[in-house]
């Protein structure tokens, strides 16, 4: 409990203390007749230590230009009662109203702390050995090329690659994955994760403010600025809502007396319960503490999702679009076959490998690690990546082009078809075909399960998009049990492909991409929803994407769909329950069937039912 929510018990206990022997002693006319002036100014006690903050906001709102707000309601109606001679009850209106607040603040802080702890991977400090002692600094000073220790028990404080140690890792804070990984001399390490057993000395390949860790945090910092349009239309119903009640509640105090012969003592108690009732906490508090909850539930399964927006985007998620390679598929290339044409297996190899060495696609990496030799770059020059073809590059002199089929019908070289299963790499020498390099792909174990539980949820159409061979993705899609599949794309083909399947969206419908390459950033930038693979994806892929799977593991977005529905179903629920109750109630005030007790509960009831079933999102599966 914070210390300002410690300061409003005591305030609460107080008027309590207060409050009660007053009421007991009005109601048996103890020390003078109810409604008396006396009783005014002992009742004004309990009120000011209850409600001056309240008076004070609305006071200072109003000179801001912001009158129709929840404070101007309540001092507004308990000026009202106490006019009137309703003493007691304009001192129990504020109480309540102070204890919902204050239940609310606890609900809502009790919510970001849920978030906080397990987004606790902020690290204090970084390790940095100068001669043979530890140095405790800030990681903000540490630069690329540092080599840091990190001890066990201690967070990662910085992205990097093992140099020295063995260990194992546990990233169940990024990834929501509780089984931890092994670390050792060459892999990749990210930041955020503890180090679970031995010593590790990481040499630091991104600063700070680059790695996994800051990226996540401002991530998780602005999801709640992008609002979801039930959110927009509650804060936009709440700026028309407010004022409309204020007027109607000027009109039950003035039109009802002079028309019809009321009291003006009634007309103003109703106009006072009318306000009272009309508050809009209940939404528009439970809703943005839906979605809250909901992102909250999400990043606990290892999926950052930017913003209540795309939260409600998934729930109506129709059609997903996956790239293949390192989102169904590992992204493990290996070379399974050398195909000769014009020379022999070893100098084919040879080449390709020179002609692939300055690239650090993964395809490029296999062939270099088949051919098992550290190349001599200085024997290469004029290499140029072609885009959705392959390369070229002059190898000793000689012009070598490595790539698909379009860079050989392109460059005019007759070649031989390879129809084995794979990746094909043909390979060019001055224009004469030399033969072939086959990669393969294996696919995750995780894809068909993904598959399945997304059409379990609600999925119409999974689609594959590929730049590889149209024989390789039939091969994957028909194993994986997609709907439908285009291979052999370049980038821009797949924007125009994901424009297609938007324009065969109902209203309402959502399409949603899943890559993990720079080349999908354009992709995952025009889909409804860009789902980024966080842990092997690019950082450009990342950047441009709305979610964020930490694990690379598909199958979280299926739980991720079903998260965002039950928010939404909260939300819903929320909205019919708090704009029910308050039509009922609104309508038994205007009438005279009710009293503050009832416009109490209206408000200050509702608003905790609400707050409560909201609560419920931060346990959605």
């Amino acid at each position: 409990m914070t210390k300002k929510q410690k300061t409003m018990v005591f305030r609460i206990v107080a008027t309590f203390i207060i409050y009660i022997p007053l009421a007991v002693a009005e109601h048996m006319e103890l020390l003078a007749a109810k409604g008396s002036l006396s009783w005014l100014a002992l009742y004004l006690i309990p009120y000011l230590l209850i409600g001056w903050d309240i008076i004070y906001k609305a006071l200072r709102n109003i000179r801001n230009g912001q009158v129709f707000d929840e404070n101007f309601l309540m001092a507004l109606a308990t000026f009202g009662a106490f006019g009137v001679g309703e003493y007691s009850e304009a001192v129990a209106v504020m109480l309540f109203y102070q204890v919902g607040e204050l239940f609310q603040s606890y609900a809502v802080n009790r919510s970001r702390q849920s978030i906080s702890d397990l987004m606790d991977i902020c690290p204090e400090y970084a390790n940095i050995e100068e001669d043979g002692v530890l140095r405790q600094v800030d990681p903000d000073d540490v630069e690329v090329g540092d080599v840091i220790v990190v001890k066990a028990g201690e967070r990662i404080p910085l992205d990097g690659k093992v140099v020295f140690g063995d260990s194992m890792v546990d990233t169940s804070a990024l990834t929501g994955e509780p089984v931890p990984r092994r670390a050792s001399v060459g892999d990749e390490v990210i930041s955020g994760c503890v180090n679970g057993s031995g010593l590790l000395r990481v040499e630091v390949t991104r600063e700070f403010d680059d790695s996994t860790v800051a990226k996540i945090l401002e991530l998780v910092e602005n999801a709640s600025s992008k609002k979801a349009k039930v959110e927009n239309f509650i804060t936009k119903f709440a700026r028309y809502y407010t004022p409309a009640v204020v007027i109607g509640a000027v009109i039950l105090a003035v039109l009802p007396p002079l028309l019809l012969g009321q009291s003006w003592a009634e007309g103003v108690r109703r106009a006072c319960t009318f306000l009272v009732i009309s508050c809009p906490c209940a939404l528009v508090i439970s809703v943005p503490m839906s979605f809250f909850g909901g992102i909250g539930a999400a990043s606990r399964k290892g999926v950052l999702v930017k913003g209540s927006n795309f939260l409600e985007a998934l729930s109506n998620m129709t059609t997903i679009v996956f790239d293949k390679t390192g989102t169904l598929t590992r992204g493990e290339f290996k070379v399974t076959e050398i195909l000769p044409g014009s020379m022999g297996k070893e100098e084919l190899l040879e080449l390709t490998a020179y002609a692939e060495s300055y690239s650090d696609h993964p395809i490029s990496r296999s062939i270099l690690e088949a051919w098992g030799r550290e190349p001599d770059r200085s024997r290469v020059r004029d290499n140029r990546e072609i885009a959705g073809h392959g390369l070229e590059a002059v190898v000793d002199g000689r012009t070598v082009l490595a790539g698909n089929e379009k860079l050989m019908i392109q460059n005019g070289v007759a070649f031989e078809t390879c129809s084995s299963a794979g990746t094909v790499v043909y390979v060019a020498v001055d224009g004469v075909y030399a033969g072939a390099v086959v990669i393969s792909d294996t696919i995750k174990e995780s894809a068909a399960d993904a598959i399945r539980e997304l059409k379990r949820v609600g999925v119409r159409k999974t689609v594959m998009l590929t730049g590889d061979r149209k024989e390789v993705g039939e091969a994957v899609a028909a194993q994986l049990g997609l709907d439908e599949v285009h291979a052999q794309l370049l980038p821009e083909d797949k924007v125009e492909q994901v424009e297609q399947l938007l324009t065969r969206q109902r209203k309402g419908e959502k399409l949603a991409f899943v890559g993990d390459g720079i080349n999908d950033a354009p992709v995952l930038s025009r889909a409804d929803i860009g789902i980024a693979m966080g842990s092997m994806g690019s950082d450009a892929a990342i950047e441009a994407a709305d979610v964020v799977l930490m694990d690379d593991d598909p199958r979280k977005i299926a739980s991720v769909v079903r998260i965002s529905r039950k928010t939404l179903v909260i939300v819903k629920q929320n909205i019919a329950f708090a704009l029910g109750v308050k039509a009922i109630v609104l309508a038994m005030g205007a009438f005279g069937a009710a009293n503050m007790w009832e416009a109490v509960f209206a408000d200050v009831g509702v608003s905790v039912i609400a707050i409560i079933n909201a609560m419920r999102a931060l346990k959605a599966e």
